[in-house]
C-alpha cells in the first residue's frame, strides 16, 4: 500500500478541503422516529415494540353498568440486521509530511460516509412500506410552468395536494407533515406560483436538514438520497417520493466501535469504527407514496 500520498504537500495542498455534504434527511428524528435506539447493543439484536389494540368507544347511558374490556396487545420486531464500517491506515511518515492533522477530517468524512448510507437505506423502505391505498403510482411531471402540461402529464405541486387526500383520507395527524424530494422534484415545483409565493412559515426550518418551505401541509425537504423504484419495468428510473409522518417508521442506530491502533509491523495508526442500524414500518397509513418522472412540456411554450 502507498499510504495517503494526497497530503504530501510538495504533490498536493496541505490543507484538507472537504468538499459540500449531501443534507441527511430521512434518518432525522423528525422524519423517521428514534425512540428505540436506546436498545441496541449489537448487529443482530432485537427490539420489541408493543403495541396496544383502540379501546372500544361505547355510547353511554347512566342507568347502565360500563363495559369494561381488556385490551389486546401484540408485539413486532425492530430488527438491527445492518452493519457499515470504515478502516484506514494512518503512516507516522505521511503525518510527519502533512502540514496539519489529517486523521481527524478523515474520520470526519468516514462519519458521514457512514449515516449517508444509513440515510439511503431508510429512504428505500417507504415504498414497499407505505400503504397500499396511499400510494398514487407513477405520475409524469411537466417540467415547465403548470399551464404547459399535456396529456398524461401534471404539475408537481399538484402531486403533493394529492398526497396531502391520501394522508386525510386514513386520518393521519396535521403535525409533523413532510415530504422527501429531490432536486429536481424542487425545480418543477419552482415553476409554480403556488409553491413559490407560500409563506415557510414555522419554526421547522432551523430544525429539519434538506428543509425547502411550508406547503400543503408538508415541511418540504430535499435530498440526493431520493430513490428510484429499480428493476427492470418502465418506471425503473423514477423517483420515489415520499410523505408521511415521523410516528409512521421507527430507526435505530449506534456506532457501537471506534478505536485507533497501534500496528505491529509498521510506523502507523489503523482507524477503525462500526456503525449498526435497522428501521421498520410500524403504521404504514401513516406513509404515502408517488413513483415521479420528470418531461418537458408536451405543449408548445411559444
Amino acid at each position: 500500500m502507498a499510504g495517503i500520498e494526497n497530503f504530501i504537500p510538495e504533490l498536493w495542498e496541505a490543507a484538507i478541503q472537504v468538499p459540500f455534504e449531501k443534507a441527511l434527511v430521512y434518518g432525522q428524528e423528525s422524519v423517521a422516529n428514534r425512540d428505540y435506539e436506546g436498545a441496541i447493543q449489537q448487529q443482530g439484536d432485537t427490539v420489541h415494540v408493543t403495541t396496544i389494540a383502540d379501546p372500544t368507544i361505547r355510547t353511554y347511558d347512566k342507568t347502565a353498568d360500563l363495559v369494561i374490556e381488556d385490551l389486546d396487545d401484540d408485539s413486532t420486531a425492530l430488527l438491527i440486521d445492518q452493519g457499515d464500517y470504515f478502516a484506514f491506515r494512518v503512516n507516522d511518515i505521511d503525518k510527519v509530511q502533512a502540514a496539519g492533522d489529517f486523521q481527524s477530517p478523515a474520520l470526519a468524512r468516514a462519519a458521514f460516509g457512514l449515516r449517508d448510507k444509513v440515510d439511503q437505506y431508510i429512504a428505500g423502505l417507504a415504498y414497499a412500506g407505505a400503504y397500499a391505498a396511499n400510494r398514487l403510482g407513477r405520475v409524469a411531471i411537466v417540467d415547465a410552468e403548470p399551464e404547459y402540461a399535456g396529456v398524461g402529464q401534471t404539475a408537481a405541486y399538484n402531486v403533493l395536494v394529492k398526497l396531502r387526500e391520501k394522508l386525510d383520507d386514513q386520518s393521519v395527524p396535521l403535525e409533523g407533515r413532510y415530504v422527501v424530494v429531490n432536486p429536481a422534484f424542487i425545480s418543477a415545483l419552482s415553476y409554480d406560483k403556488r409553491f413559490t409565493d407560500a409563506s415557510a412559515s414555522g419554526s421547522t426550518e432551523t430544525l429539519r436538514n434538506g428543509f425547502v418551505k411550508q406547503v400543503q401541509g408538508f415541511d418540504v425537504l430535499v435530498s440526493n438520497n431520493v430513490p428510484t423504484v429499480g428493476g427492470v419495468g418502465a418506471d425503473a428510473s423514477d423517483k420515489v417520493i415520499v410523505a408521511g409522518v415521523p410516528a409512521a417508521w421507527s430507526f435505530a442506530n449506534q456506532l457501537t466501535e471506534t478505536e485507533v491502533i497501534r500496528q505491529e509491523k509498521r510506523f502507523a495508526n489503523l482507524v477503525r469504527g462500526l456503525n449498526i442500524y435497522g428501521a421498520k414500518v410500524f403504521e404504514p397509513k401513516g406513509l404515502a407514496t408517488a413513483t415521479v418522472s420528470f418531461a418537458p412540456p408536451a405543449v408548445d411554450e411559444s
